[in-house]
């Protein structure tokens, strides 16, 4: 196979231009190419029979380009820097007839001169030295991507996860004193490890410049006091609990403790303050907190008081906030009732009723027992809502939302802003690459200033694709997780009283007319009710 190509021939009549066509599937020539050639060696010709001779290349054929001989070109070349820098292509141009041909210690020597240092393939080279192909790409060096290593990995050997669900009773009445949210451990007993990070390992393109692999991600164990840490000899760490009790995970640190327990929060304890889970046997007084980095179980009444948790939080008989008590937890809430309260957790709600409450719940909201309702003020989901009855015959403002995780949504606009911004530092520097690639095209020799401009915003190039790569990659999970949120329901298999707002997304509607036994859903870009059991 041989691409077409071209040759100046120099006459008594003139310089002349000399097309042969392409054999055996070989590439046609393109106008550009020809006229690019002409005019980096200063010759003019009549495009437009120019135009005509490259329609025409099913045969050998000339045209003439000037009166005047023009002084014979050796055989020449044309270098450009392909997928980012890995690989160098050349093209090789014939010399005017009967002129010099290009040796191949010049053209070594050359490539040296261009920086073209590393992964040069004298294969691809000695076969165009040894059947001269013209018009033809040459792949003459090939860098290599970097290796990729392994971000470390923590494994937990334990239930990371433990659901505050309680059990409902034959009569409808809701068990809240059995809900099995302790992970019991033993003495010796393996917690977690730590596998640590493979780093990568780098590549390098053809002027052997380094391309760094993405950077891995490393991790420790983070753990509280009564557990050993050891690590072996592989570098391997591990944590083991010390004594008998539980274990928590509570954001990233491994928890072994005893619980603190008191009978009442009140005057005579002061808030709390605890690193670890909290039991109250009695009530939490108005006015005073409760915080801890584990579970908080309240067996009596909550007051309008603040309650955080890095965990669950538990309150057996329920929360009457008088409208300033808050309760935020890092897993589920689960209560008998909430009333005139504030309510934000990462994990699932249950209770027997919500009234006059706000919340925001990154799980799922469910509303049980004989009445099981929901009424006055404004319940969030990120996944779903289940109660028995919405909403309120006296006519109090209720509003429902599903669909919405804030949390997940401020991760994609911080990410959708960093690959916007790296979109548009690659696009003002093309017009600028490019500008230096025709000049290395038409053979423009770059000073030692413009060298380095170039490699710097190679370099600029390499970074911003890999923070945009990293960005999307990133992003890839997050939009699959807000198209779940589409998915998302209001479920009620009581009634649901006129009045009441049910918001799924970005959409909404206000029911008209008091329904029973029906599923709010998103369908269509509407939210539409469907027949529970239909």
């Amino acid at each position: 196979m041989q691409n077409a190509y071209f040759q100046l021939v120099n006459k008594e009549d003139g310089t002349w231009l000399k097309l042969f066509p392409a054999v055996d599937g070989g590439e046609t020539l393109v106008f550009s190419e020809v006229s690019e050639y002409l005019e980096s060696h200063k010759i003019s010709c009549d495009t437009t029979e120019l135009y005509k001779l490259m329609d025409s290349q099913g045969h050998e054929q000339s045209m003439r380009l000037c009166m005047q001989p023009v002084r014979p070109e050796r055989e020449s070349y044309s270098l450009s820097l392909e997928k980012d820098g890995l690989e160098a292509v050349v093209r090789f141009y014939a010399p005017t007839e009967g002129a010099e041909l290009l040796t191949k210690d010049e053209f070594m020597k050359d490539l040296q001169y261009r920086r073209i240092v590393n992964g040069i393939d004298e294969s691809v080279i000695d076969a165009f030295f040894a059947d001269r192909k013209y018009c033809t790409d040459y792949v003459v060096a090939r860098g290599c991507l970097p290796e990729e290593g392994k971000s470390a990995v923590v494994e937990y050997f334990f239930n990371t996860d433990p659901k505050a669900k309680p059990t409902v009773n034959e009569d409808g009445s809701v068990d809240f004193f059995h809900l099995n949210t302790i992970n019991h451990c033993e003495a010796g007993e393996l917690l977690a490890k730590l596998v640590p990070a493979v780093p990568g390992k780098p590549g390098k393109d053809v002027t052997g410049k380094v391309i760094l692999p993405r950077e891995v991600k490393t991790t420790k164990l983070h753990y509280g006091r009564r557990i050993r840490f050891e690590k072996a000899e592989d570098g391997t760490e591990a944590i083991y609990s010390e004594v008998n009790g539980h274990v928590s995970l509570v954001g990233n640190d491994v928890f072994v403790s005893d619980v603190l327990e008191v009978e009442n929060v009140d005057i005579s304890t002061g808030n709390i303050d605890y690193n670890g889970s909290v039991q109250v046997n009695g009530n939490v007084c108005s006015n005073f907190s409760v915080r801890a980095k584990g579970n908080v179980d309240i067996h009596g009444v909550v007051e309008g008081a603040a309650v955080e948790a890095g965990g669950n939080i538990i309150i057996v008989r329920g929360m009457n906030g008088m409208g300033k008590g808050v309760l935020k937890a890092g897993g589920n809430v689960v209560a008998k009732f909430l009333e005139s309260a504030t309510v934000e957790t990462d994990g699932n709600v249950t209770c027997n009723s919500i009234m006059h409450s706000t919340v925001f719940c990154r799980g799922e909201v469910t509303v049980t027992g004989k009445r099981g309702f929901i009424a006055g003020g404004k319940v969030c989901a990120a996944k779903r809502i289940t109660v028995k009855n919405l909403g309120s015959p006296m006519g109090a403002d209720t509003i429902v939302e599903v669909g919405t995780d804030p949390k997940v949504k401020i991760k994609f606009v911080e990410l959708t802003k960093k690959a916007s911004e790296a979109e548009k530092i690659l696009r003002s520097l093309e017009p600028i690459l490019t500008n230096f690639d025709d000049k290395i095209k038409r053979g423009i020799r770059l000073s030692e200033s413009e060298a380095k401009y170039l490699e710097s915003l190679l370099q600029l190039r390499r970074i911003k694709k890999l923070q945009l790569d990293s960005a999307n990659q990133d992003l890839e999970p997050i939009k699959e997780k807000l198209k779940e949120k589409k998915e998302s329901c209001v479920v009620v298999s009581g009634e649901a009283y006129q009045g009441t707002k049910i918001c799924i997304s970005d959409v909404s509607m206000v029911i008209q007319n008091t329904v029973r036994a029906c599923k709010f859903v998103y369908l269509r870009g509407d939210v539409k009710m469907q027949g529970l059991y239909s």
